[in-house]
């Protein structure tokens, strides 16, 4: 690991140029040395007559909001509320016990679906979002809940259409009229597990609204941020078969998601074994009721940071990065994959091998990866896509095009 920086942003430039403090001021004497005088006394003004008296409409003035100014992230956002979020003391976490756990419970009642499962857990133990394309009816929503239930945290759904403005999504200030002034109502955003649910039906101004949201975790409005209660995880779905009435996220978006994953139908004893569990005419919530939590937001925070200390070879790291700049080479893709693909394929690499017990990443950890951390990143060629050929086909020839290190 690297020292920190010994640049500090918020370091007082002032403070180490050697010259001595200024001496203290008597507030009984001016700067300058004279004595201050006492400022006479203003005359009272006369009171008015009853009759003299003229109704004032008052009008409602919103404050200017304060600037953060050269702040830290953690003093100067606020939740909804107003209220200031200091970082937690974490304990270190058997992140591998914990995984086990988590998994337990899921499958008492979400099937199949291993490559979205584990997808999602290593997004949110990265401090990642999910994208996920699928076909209606896989039962995404149940299992966004289901995860939310047993991690002891908040969920969220907004279904995205046409209509879908920013403020739908972020919320906006209103007026209250019992204390004749304005405050700001929280949108649906303020969660920690958000279901966007076909994401691809929203114009690209409510998509732009979510940049800010997924990349730094703050919903700022009226020049005031609020912060996003951590942890935070955006799971996004889009159907790929319909498209009348969507709009194509754009790169800058699909950049910002960590994987996308693809769910495909599950297999015919996985089939078999969601029909006999969810035949049933029993309400969810009290299927729900019936998973343990199992941990809560503080321990998902401090798994997080353990999973940031997974060692990573030197070999390992090269590893990564001659795949993701082999993308940029390939024949079959117009655009390759960016740097932020990389920094996804190590920490989920950390986070993987952390959840098979190792305190080190190995090159089956990223191979493992590697699909749904660059699927969504690189852009096939005119020619490529006359003839056919699928972006995860490709992606599998280039990744077998690269020696595995030895580690």
């Amino acid at each position: 690991m690297t020292d920190p920086s010994p640049f500090d942003p918020f370091k007082d430039s002032l403070g180490t140029s050697g010259m001595p403090p200024p001496p203290p001021v008597d507030p009984a004497v001016g700067q300058r040395g004279t004595p201050r005088q006492p400022l006479p006394a203003a005359a009272a003004d006369p009171p008015l007559p009853a009759s003299a008296a003229v109704p004032v409409e008052l009008h409602p003035v919103a404050d200017t909001p304060p600037l953060f100014l050269a702040e830290p992230i953690s003093s100067g956002t606020h939740a909804p509320d107003g209220s200031s979020h200091p970082m937690p003391t974490h304990r270190p976490v058997d992140i591998h016990q914990l995984f086990t756990r988590i998994t337990h419970e899921l499958r008492k009642l979400y099937v199949g679906q291993e490559e979205l499962v584990l997808g999602t857990l290593v997004a949110l133990f990265s401090g990642g979002h999910v994208l996920i394309e699928s076909v209606p009816g896989l039962g995404k929503t149940i299992f966004v809940r289901a995860l939310g239930q047993v991690l002891g945290c908040k969920f969220g759904r907004i279904q995205f259409t046409a209509d879908l403005m920013p403020s739908d999504i972020t919320g906006s200030p209103i007026f209250d009229m019992k204390t004749q002034e304005f405050r700001f109502r929280p949108g649906p955003v303020f969660t920690q597990l958000l279901l966007c649910d076909e994401i691809n039906r929203a114009p690209a101004k409510t998509h732009a609204a979510l940049l800010e949201i997924m990349q730094e975790y703050r919903v700022t409005v009226e020049r005031v941020s609020y912060r996003l209660e951590r942890p935070f995880l955006v799971l996004a779905t889009q159907n790929p078969i319909e498209s009348e009435g969507t709009y194509n996220l754009p790169e800058a978006q699909l950049d910002r998601f960590m994987f996308k994953i693809v769910a495909d139908y599950p297999a015919e004893h996985e089939e078999a074994e969601i029909l006999r569990l969810h035949s049933t005419q029993l309400d969810l919530d009290s299927r729900l009721a019936q998973l343990a939590t199992v941990t809560g937001p503080d321990e998902i925070l401090a798994a997080t940071q353990q999973c940031g200390q997974v060692y990573i070879d030197d070999k390992l790291l090269h590893y990564v990065n001659t795949l993701v700049r082999r993308t940029r080479q390939w024949p079959q893709f117009h655009v390759g994959a960016s740097p932020r693909a990389g920094l996804a394929m190590l920490q989920g690499a950390r986070t993987l091998a952390a959840f098979m017990g190792r305190e080190y990443a190995v090159p089956d950890d990223v191979v493992q990866i590697a699909l749904p951390a660059l699927r969504h990143r690189v852009i096939l060629t005119a020619e490529a896509e006359v003839e056919g050929r699928h972006v995860d086909e490709i992606l599998r020839e280039l990744i077998r095009s690269v020696e595995v290190p030895r580690l």
